[in-house]
């Protein structure tokens, strides 16, 4: 009887033990800082009293504006160094839906862009990791595919996909949305996997993204006059 009573306790006892290492492990995994989180400092206030920073509007926005203008093709070259420089300029944290997002950071690798923030949930701070995948059909028809989802170093891609196609739905039912807008385009691009003609106005213009290649650190969109 002895016996018996010392091996129920002991394969309790193993149980147990696998209980406390399975969530040791889950908790290891969810607060887990990946080496490759180092969001850019918040930025101080701008002393131009500019809104928009200098990266944006002084950069960006002229070579996309004058090209165009001009009509004929060109390239975008947007560098991750000096993107997370103006993302720091923004106001965080943000908030939304009881989720407190803050110290974002974009990170550019082959193939594919990295998007990383602190997300505050319950009182915990868990990095989320967001790995974007651009794909253009044989229609010329862009996809923003969301390859990887992950908490700390959990992987958490089929979950995160559901409920972000969910949060879409509930989007849509709950009144009309502008599906010409470019913005609504790409939101359903990441949130729901509908590839989209990625065509876009500037000022009086309309141009068309026509590729994207992601090297470590940059990106490089290549666009043509459209309309």
């Amino acid at each position: 009887m002895q016996k018996k009573k010392r091996s129920r306790l002991k394969k309790l006892a193993i149980w147990l033990t696998l209980d406390v290492v399975v969530a040791v492990t889950i908790v290891g995994l969810l607060f887990y800082n990946p080496s490759s989180y180092n969001p850019a400092p918040p930025a101080p206030p701008n002393p131009d009293g500019e809104p928009v920073h200098r990266y944006i509007s002084h950069e960006l926005a002229p070579t996309l504006y004058n090209g165009a203008q001009d009509r004929r093709p060109f390239e975008m070259v947007i560098r991750a160094d000096r993107l997370n420089e103006a993302i720091a300029g923004m106001q965080w944290p943000k908030h939304a839906e009881g989720l407190t997002l803050s110290a974002p950071a974009v990170l550019f690798r082959p193939g594919r862009v990295v998007l990383m923030a602190t997300a505050n949930i319950e009182s915990a701070n868990l990095v989320v990791t967001v790995e974007v995948v651009p794909e253009f059909n044989d229609r010329n028809y862009l996809n923003l595919k969301v390859a990887k989802v992950k908490i700390g170093a959990m992987n958490v891609t089929p979950l995160a996909r559901t409920l972000a196609r969910r949060k879409y739905q509930e989007r849509l039912e709950m009144g009309p949305v502008d599906s010409q807008d470019i913005r609504t385009k790409i939101a359903a691009s990441l949130l729901a996997q509908e590839s989209f003609d990625p065509v876009f106005r500037i000022d009086d213009k309309w141009v068309r993204l026509q590729a994207v290649r992601i090297a470590e650190g940059e990106l490089i969109g290549q666009l043509v006059p459209a309309r």
